[in-house]
């Protein structure tokens, strides 16, 4: 590398680390904005923007979509949680991850509003919304002993990708007292492509996905 170059990384170092500290201001004054009594206020701001970020090129809604579930994950209470799977219903997998992310932090903590707004989602999300299906994986990552009984309530949800989902979270979770609750969907024919991409066309029946916990859970009592 010549001089000139090197001083053109170097230069752009700089800009980037400039930016990462503006960055990090600016959550900083937004982060205390809410602290200081004007929650609601930003949360109303932060769900116009994730409404807005549908309308947007995918690169600049990622970038939006990730700055909001890092600033919603500085707080707590059932409508931030909201606020976060609301981005956890967007199809961008980078800020669909973070939101993830953040969720499963506030509930270490604050497991009772986690639930409570995944609870909502079921009710207020319809079919097809992306949040239901990725819900199960972010639960069950929670070390908490309730989070069997709400993925057991994905199991009644029309959503079949939703059920897939919740289906296979179980089996993960190992607790062979869902066995009974899963014996229920042996013979749904529903089709999904959760979790399913060596099945021919990439669809499996709900039917099946059961039929296959059910003996993992087996084969777990077993050992």
């Amino acid at each position: 590398m010549d001089d000139q170059e090197h001083t053109g990384v170097e230069a752009s170092l700089a800009e980037l680390f400039d930016a990462e500290r503006e960055s990090r201001r600016l959550h900083d004054v937004l982060a205390a904005r809410g602290r200081g009594g004007k929650l609601d206020e930003l949360l109303a701001a932060v769900g116009e923007m994730v409404t807005a970020c549908a309308e947007l090129e995918a690169g600049e809604a990622t970038l939006r979509l990730v700055c909001i579930a890092r600033l919603l994950g500085e707080f707590d209470g059932p409508a931030t949680a909201d606020g976060l799977i609301d981005v956890l219903n967007t199809t961008h997998g980078e800020a669909r991850h973070e939101a993830g992310e953040q969720l499963q932090g506030m509930a270490c903590d604050r497991f009772g509003d986690v639930s409570k707004a995944v609870t909502r989602a079921l009710k207020r999300l319809p079919p097809g919304s992306p949040a239901l299906a990725e819900l199960p994986y972010v639960l069950v990552e929670i070390p908490e002993r309730r989070v069997v009984a709400i993925l057991g309530e994905f199991l009644a949800h029309e959503d079949a990708d939703a059920v897939a989902a919740a289906i296979e979270a179980l089996a993960e979770v190992g607790d062979g007292s869902t066995v009974e609750l899963l014996r229920r969907l042996e013979g749904d024919k529903r089709v999904s492509s959760v979790g399913e991409e060596d099945e021919p066309g990439g669809d499996v029946t709900i039917g099946e996905l059961a039929s296959e916990a059910i003996e993992l859970l087996r084969q777990a009592d077993e050992e």
